[in-house]
């Protein structure tokens, strides 16, 4: 449907490609931005394709935690890369406690080899702050949850320690970091060369998605091809850093030079116009709810949910207890209810939204349950 004017829309393909990103918006906590509500996933999954990894979600370790508006915002690596330390609110540098056995002769064990390694030397080890994002991500859970996080939930990030290295640290800092230095000062009034910055895991990438062939990126409905996000089956279950990049650009070009092709050697298909009625009927169907739930409160508490229950560190129990919720979450969505018109109705929109988070959140908590 196209949302600035809620007019529905039919096109007839005879092929599609699905390139929605991810689900980051089933956590309350994500980097991603507020269209990433699995959509691609959800169409596809009911089209008859498969859906594998599910239960592999990235966390990145640093994410703005405060003020409220900026939650989830990304802190990008390259703070950690330059020199930056994470610390507890007893401002202990927690991360040469957790260095696993199998990165250890990788991994500097003191604080004078971690600065050298960022400062380029060739012969140093690299700090533990940057060991796999999954990782890092838990231990710095594990220090909020046993009370030695911030006041608001996250750990510190400091870069401008570094001015007991260097004589000129704050025009390094703005010259290395001019991004980060401005999205803190504008947003959160933080000058990061003179203060540590509150950061906590963010919700960032979606190993699971649309099972797709490695060279034709079909699924296994024929005509629906998947690319980028919403396809899974090349980053196993923990992406590297930069490989989102060279997914897209490697497999959407073969997602769309193969959908082209299939499209030349194939007819349109049957349009359905029983199916489509039904589709429509639902769509509009919260209109004629006067007292139905707020989609906004429902999306607030299914993330919350998802959060708590289904985040980091995952135990058999809150998964259980979170299937439990999300019966309840489908019940609630067929309730909602929303006023005024179908153009410019964001309230609209985020009803329509629910079913394709309820599907994604549904399918990642059974698949951890099952992994």
């Amino acid at each position: 449907y196209e949302r600035e004017r809620g007019r529905f829309k039919i096109f007839r393909a005879k092929a599609i490609v699905l390139a929605t990103g991810g689900i980051g918006r089933a956590y309350k906590i994500t980097s991603n931005s507020w269209e990433s509500t699995g959509d691609g996933l959800a169409l596809g999954y009911e089209a008859g394709a498969e859906l594998i990894d599910m239960e592999f979600v990235q966390f990145h370790p640093t994410g703005m935690i405060w003020p409220p508006s900026v939650m989830g915002i990304l802190v990008t690596e390259g703070v950690r890369g330059e020199g930056g330390i994470l610390t507890n609110n007893e401002g202990k540098r927690f991360m040469f406690d957790s260095i696993p056995e199998n990165y250890r002769a990788q991994t500097a064990d003191n604080a004078e080899e971690g600065w050298r390694y960022c400062q380029g030397d060739k012969n140093a080890r690299r700090p533990p702050e940057l060991l796999t994002r999954d990782h890092v991500a838990r231990c710095i859970v594990r220090e909020i949850k046993e009370g030695r996080g911030t006041p608001h939930g996250g750990v510190y990030l400091d870069i401008a320690w570094i001015k007991e290295k260097l004589p000129n640290a704050a025009e390094y800092i703005k010259r290395k970091l001019p991004s980060m230095y401005h999205q803190f000062k504008q947003l959160a009034d933080i000058d990061i060369t003179e203060q540590p910055m509150e950061v906590g895991p963010t919700t960032h990438y979606a190993m699971g998605g649309i099972h797709v062939d490695p060279d034709t990126q079909m699924s296994r409905v024929l005509g629906l091809f998947a690319a980028g996000e919403c396809a899974a089956g090349i980053n196993g279950a923990n992406r590297l850093g930069g490989n989102s990049l060279s997914d897209i650009v490697v497999f959407g070009k073969r997602a769309g030079e193969f959908a082209a092709k299939f499209a030349k050697e194939n007819q349109h298909g049957r349009t359905d116009s029983e199916a489509i009625e039904i589709i429509a009927r639902e769509a509009v169907a919260p209109f004629e709810r006067d007292d139905g739930e707020n989609p906004y409160q429902v999306q607030k508490d299914l993330q919350e949910m998802m959060q708590n229950n289904v985040g980091i560190v995952r135990n058999e129990i809150e998964m259980k207890t979170a299937l439990d919720h999300l019966k309840k979450f489908w019940e609630r969505t067929n309730r909602v209810g929303v006023s005024r018109h179908r153009e410019f109705n964001p309230g609209w929109h985020t009803a329509l939204d629910l079913k394709n988070l309820l599907i994604v959140s549904e399918a990642i908590t059974q698949a951890a349950l099952e992994r």
